[in-house]
């Protein structure tokens, strides 16, 4: 999959190469490599669009796989059909508990603040409101761990509302919104904005779920197969570096972010300018939270055997700490 910025995009991106907080770049591989990448069009991931140009000169050639979920990429890596792709931080837990150790983690990638999207016409003001709800969640999904994880530590029962279990990627909740079948979602961006901007839907300001001890903020997370790490390590490590590089243009630029999201993920720029506000490029995960995550998923059923400390294990950030330096 080959993607192409304007010259006024590229422009911008030129414009910041001083601003980057990347050490310097690695050298090339002697003989070219192939580099398999997993990914998700969500905006959080819209670094994922300039790898190409980025890894070609490292003669690292891109093989693209594109998921719907994480948990499809997770998969993905567990299998070896990928070397490297984005997961949710909590699928750590979840491949511990399953007795692998082929996925490791290597960055978290952006945080945001979370908001319950809440239906037209529905009042949803405080959390006593969500009593009787038709909300709709993802089972299993990074952000309905983020919810579940709030509910518990604000004491709210899980019954207190009535789940719809939605499929499918983040389209399925949109669709089920403009019908009436929910009165409101838990759901990651852009979908969220794009129901917003759409008119069908607003931000429940008052209902913030990304601050629970057990899960945080964080969107995402780099990862890569663990026979990757033992027979691409080079090549990991100059994906990492060209991804941050380009992370740091967008962080530093809210326009080419907004250009970069749309082109990535194909909506229009009207959505993606608003989306891009509410996303901190730049990832917050540590080990520490990761242990968190794995206590509160096995606490709560998600696993079924405490896995904190191999959890933990499987996060492994100092590459991508080195290259920052």
């Amino acid at each position: 999959m080959k993607f192409l910025l304007s010259l006024a995009t590229l422009a911008c991106a030129l414009a910041t190469n001083a601003a980057i907080a990347v050490g310097p770049a690695p050298a090339p591989l002697k003989q070219k490599e192939v580099l398999t990448i997993g990914y998700v069009k969500v905006g959080h991931l819209s670094a994922m669009l300039m790898l190409e140009e980025e890894l070609k000169q490292f003669n690292i050639e891109v093989k693209r796989a594109e998921f719907v979920r994480y948990a499809d990429a997770r998969t993905a890596l567990l299998s070896g059909s990928v070397d490297v792709s984005t997961v949710g931080p909590g699928d750590l837990a979840i491949v511990a508990a399953q007795g692998s150790k082929n996925l490791i983690g290597l960055s978290g990638v952006a945080s945001s603040a979370k908001y319950l999207v809440v239906r037209k016409g529905v009042k949803i003001d405080n959390w006593s409101d969500i009593a009787g709800k038709k909300i709709a969640i993802a089972p299993g999904s990074a952000v309905w761990f983020q919810w579940a994880m709030t509910l518990v530590e604000k004491n709210i029962p899980y019954t207190a509302f009535s789940p719809v279990n939605v499929q499918g990627g983040g389209t399925a909740f949109i669709q089920a919104m403009k019908r009436g079948d929910i009165d409101a979602m838990v759901l990651w961006e852009p979908f969220e904005s794009q129901a917003v901007a759409e008119g069908d839907a607003y931000f429940a300001k008052n209902l913030e779920y990304s601050q629970s001890r057990a899960v945080g903020a964080e969107l995402g997370m780099l990862a890569a197969s663990g026979d990757a790490m033992k027979t691409k390590k080079e090549l990991v490590q100059r994906f990492l570096w060209a991804y941050f590089k380009i992370e740091e243009q967008l962080a530093r630029n809210d326009v080419l972010f907004a250009e970069t999201y749309a082109k990535y993920t194909g909506l229009p720029l009207s959505v993606t300018t608003e989306s891009s506000k509410i996303i901190k490029l730049g990832g917050v995960l540590d080990k520490e939270q990761v242990a968190r995550l794995a206590d509160a998923a096995f606490k709560q059923g998600i696993v079924q055997k405490n896995v904190t400390k191999e959890a933990a294990d499987l996060y492994d950030d100092s590459m991508a700490k080195a290259i920052k330096k």
